[in-house]
């Protein structure tokens, strides 16, 4: 369950009425008249960004992707240089998952000038430091240290989340460290959720949809339980089921591809494999 970005990240350190509703609301996408965009996350391709950035990006655009997220590292590149690459290969930021540290001190105002150039919407914690996730009690108070950061960002345009792994969705006192962030933090507070995380967690991403109205903003269309090499659209997950959802109550504004089987030269194979079984279900 525990992911090596995770341990990367410590060491850099009215609702049931809308429930019941959803089944014959419009979809969000119908109503704005287009499709929700589809990013990829970038630790999919994480040694090839590694390698050479500016193709990636490249082949990344040219398979349809609208937007790319960020994930923990801008590969030696400043804000100016991101953003023309970016341009160059028709693509926009639709997040950047980083450490908790990049929002706290000094570096919450570098942080913000970075992605106000580049673009990007979303400053996506990734994962939390021990001491801010290890009793439901500091999980409350991080859940305070996020509606704060999301009030200093809301003049700049941007929004905090947190992405959840396996461990999200371990029972602690009859709930899930899921729920308490959840139900303790603002609607500014963005609850990105990573459908194949949480099940393999053993957790609900149907009930938490569902229990949390309008938090997923961006998402993680992760699959889950398939055979060996499986990508977005291969395993077991109930997809028009989870997109009923978010194009209804979920409040989507952004989905995002992350495909995390292999890391080489054929991880980009499997990002345009997903993208196409996604469009397969007419998204």
């Amino acid at each position: 369950m525990t992911l090596s970005r995770r341990e990367l990240l410590r060491c850099t350190a009215g609702a049931a009425g809308m429930l019941a509703a959803g089944s014959w609301l419009p979809r969000v996408e119908a109503a704005a008249g287009k499709k929700i965009p589809v990013g990829l996350e970038l630790w999919s391709v994480r040694t090839q960004c590694e390698k050479d950035l500016p193709p990636v990006l490249k082949a990344i655009g040219k398979m349809g992707y609208q937007a790319v997220e960020l994930a923990h590292s801008y590969y030696g590149r400043d804000a100016a240089t991101w953003r023309k690459l970016l341009d160059e290969s028709g693509l926009k930021s639709c997040g950047m998952h980083m450490g908790l540290p990049a929002l706290e001190g000094d570096q919450f105002a570098k942080t913000v000038e970075i992605h106000k150039t580049i673009g990007t919407p979303y400053l996506i914690i990734a994962s939390l430091p021990a001491d801010k996730a290890e009793t439901l009690a500091a999980l409350r108070e991080t859940a305070k240290l996020f509606n704060k950061l999301a009030e200093q960002l809301k003049p700049h345009g941007m929004k905090i989340g947190y992405h959840c792994h396996g461990g999200d969705f371990k029972k602690v006192e009859g709930t899930t460290p899921w729920e308490v962030l959840a139900e303790n933090t603002s609607p500014d507070v963005i609850m990105q959720l990573d459908i194949g995380n949480c099940l393999g967690g053993g957790g609900d991403p149907i009930a938490m949809l569902k229990k949390f109205p309008g938090r997923s903003t961006s998402i993680h269309i992760k699959d889950y339980g398939g055979k060996p090499g499986f990508v977005f659209g291969e395993g077991t997950v109930k997809w028009e089921e989870v997109f009923q959802i978010l194009e209804t109550t979920g409040g989507t504004k952004q989905y995002v591809i992350e495909e995390e089987g292999r890391d080489g030269p054929e991880a980009l194979l499997d990002c345009e494999r997903a993208l196409k079984n996604l469009a397969k279900l007419g998204r």
